[in-house]
C-alpha cells in the first residue's frame, strides 16, 4: 500500500502523520533533528489557556513514536524526489548518529562522560544552555536515543579523544559506533506533506536593540527556555546570577518592517508577549513590566480576553516603537517615542525581551527546488489558492501544513495539518494508487 511522506515532525507534521496512520495508511515521517517535537517542544506554556506545552505535546510524540503505521526517520533529510501524484519516488539520507539506536538504552552515560560536556551551545535551549558532543536534545525526546554531534566530536573531527573515547568506554550497551556512515533509503509514496516550519527572526538584524551585545537582551524563544522548568535555570528568571526587577518587552521585531523585507504580521507575537508578561508577573510579583507595542492583534478565540486579563495584572502597555537600547551603569535603557502621548520616553530594565517574528526557514529555497514548488512574496511556501486551496500546492499530490506556508498559531497549524492529511488520504485511497485494492 502506497503511503505518504511527511517532511518535518513539529506539531503539524506529527498531526498529519497520526491522522494518516489512524486511517490505516502508511506515513513516513522525516525529521532532520534527532528528535520530533519541533518548536512547540521549546515552549513553556501556550496562550491563551496557559496549558503546559509539554503536557500537550509529549503524549502526541509518544503516539507518533509507537504507531505501527508510522515509520519515523529522525536525523534524516529528503534529498531527491521524482515522479508525480500517486507515484512519487523519494530518497532519504539518514545521517550517522554514531550511536546504534537498536542498542542505545537512553541511559545518558555517553553524555555524562563526553569531554565536551557543557561546552557547546544547546540548539534546543537557543544558546541559553550548554550540551556536549554526545547529547539528547531534551529529556522527553522521541526517540529517546542519544546522538553524537559529528561537527564537534573530537574523535570524529581529529581521530582521537585522549587515549580512548570516554563516551565509548562508559557506554554499558556498547552502542557507540564511530564507523557509522550516512545511509540512503528509497521510498515509494502516493503523496507528500511539507511541514518544515519556520525560523525565528534573527534579532541581530536590528542592531539598535543590542541583541548579541548585551546578554540581558534576549528573544521571545529564549525567554521560553528561561521560563521553562526543563530549561537551563529550571524555570527561575535569572541571567548571570543577576536579580531581575524590571522587564521590557518589544513587539514587532522583524515583523511589519518593510526595511527588512518583512512587511507581514507574524500573528503570534502579540499573544506570546502577553503570555510571557503574565509569566513574569507570576514569577516576579513586584516586577515593573512594560510592553512597547505597535498595534495589538488579538484575533483568535479567547485572545482579547487574555489580553485584557494581562493588562489588569499591572502590565503597562505603551504604544511606541523603540529606537535604541543602551547601557546606563549596570542597567539597560530603552529609548522610545510614546505615540499616544506624543513625547519621547526612556524606560530602565534589567531584562529586555524582543518579540521576534516568524520568517521562512533558512533551507526554504532548497525545499522549493527539491519539490518543484514556489514561494509567495513573503518568502513562505506558496499555496495553490489562498482561499479555495490553502493546503494544496501547484504540484498535484504535494500539500502544505503549518508555518512553512505562513505564520500561524498552534490550533491553525493543527487544522491545516488535518486538512492536508485528508487530501493525502484521498490520493492514497484511489484504486490506481493502492495496490491492495486489487485494481488493474
Amino acid at each position: 500500500m502506497a503511503g505518504t511522506l511527511v517532511i518535518g515532525a513539529g506539531i503539524a507534521g506529527m498531526q498529519a502523520a497520526l491522522d494518516i496512520a489512524d486511517a490505516g495508511f502508511k506515513a513516513y515521517l522525516v525529521e532532520k533533528e534527532p528528535s520530533i517535537g519541533g518548536r512547540m517542544a521549546q515552549l513553556d506554556e501556550t496562550f491563551p489557556t496557559l496549558d503546559c506545552s509539554s503536557c500537550i505535546l509529549t503524549p502526541k510524540m509518544v503516539s507518533v513514536g509507537g504507531h505501527a503505521n508510522i515509520e519515523l526517520m529522525t536525523y534524516s533529510e529528503v534529498v531527491e524526489v521524482e515522479g508525480n501524484a500517486g507515484h512519487f519516488e523519494v530518497k532519504v539520507r539518514k545521517n550517522p548518529r554514531y550511536i546504534d539506536v537498536e542498542k542505545c538504552t537512553g541511559c545518558g552515560m555517553c553524555a555524562e562522560n563526553c569531554r565536551l560536556k557543557g561546552r557547546i551551545d544547546s540548539e534546543f535551549d537557543v544558546a541559553m544552555g550548554k550540551r556536549g558532543a554526545a547529547y539528547l536534545p531534551f529529556p522527553q525526546a522521541v526517540p529517546l536515543k542519544y546522538t553524537i554531534d559529528g561537527e564537534h566530536c573530537l574523535m570524529i573531527q581529529r581521530g582521537k579523544c585522549g587515549k580512548s573515547p570516554p563516551c565509548r568506554d562508559a557506554c554499558p550497551a556498547d552502542a557507540i559506533d564511530f564507523d557509522q556512515q550516512e545511509e540512503i533509503v528509497e521510498l515509494e509514496v502516493a503523496a507528500i506533506i511539507v511541514a518544515t516550519g519556520f525560523d525565528p527572526f534573527d534579532a541581530r538584524l536590528k542592531p539598535e536593540y543590542g541583541y548579541g551585545i548585551y546578554s540581558n537582551v534576549i528573544t521571545g524563544l529564549q525567554f521560553e527556555r528561561l521560563s521553562s522548568a526543563s530549561g537551563p535555570t529550571f524555570g527561575e528568571l535569572k541571567l548571570n546570577d543577576t536579580n531581575i526587577e524590571d522587564v521590557v518587552f518589544i513587539h514587532c521585531v522583524g515583523s511589519r518592517d518593510r526595511n527588512l523585507g518583512n512587511p507581514y504580521c507574524s500573528r503570534v507575537c502579540c499573544m506570546y508577549t502577553a503570555k510571557q508578561a503574565h509569566l513574569v508577573r507570576h514569577k516576579l510579583p513586584d516586577a515593573q513590566i512594560t510592553v512597547f507595542y505597535t498595534d495589538i492583534r488579538a484575533f483568535g478565540k479567547g485572545f482579547e480576553e487574555f489580553y485584557d486579563r494581562v493588562r489588569e495584572e499591572r502590565v503597562r502597555y505603551r504604544r511606541g516603537n523603540p529606537s535604541e537600547i543602551y547601557k546606563r551603569g549596570d542597567r539597560l535603557v530603552v529609548r522610545a517615542e510614546d505615540t499616544l502621548l506624543g513625547k519621547p520616553v526612556e524606560v530602565e530594565a534589567d531584562l529586555v525581551v524582543l518579540a521576534v517574528g516568524l520568517v521562512p526557514r533558512e533551507d526554504a529555497q532548497a525545499v522549493v527546488e527539491l519539490l518543484g514548488l514556489s514561494r509567495s512574496e513573503d518568502g513562505f511556501l506558496k499555496e495553490a489558492h489562498a482561499k479555495l486551496q490553502p493546503t494544496d500546492t501547484e504540484v498535484e499530490g504535494i500539500f502544505l501544513a503549518g508555518c512553512c506556508q505562513g505564520p500561524k498559531d498552534i490550533p491553525d497549524a493543527v487544522a491545516q495539518a488535518k486538512a492536508s492529511a485528508a487530501s493525502a488520504i484521498v490520493i492514497m485511497s484511489h484504486p490506481t494508487n493502492n495496490p491492495a485494492s486489487g485494481a488493474d
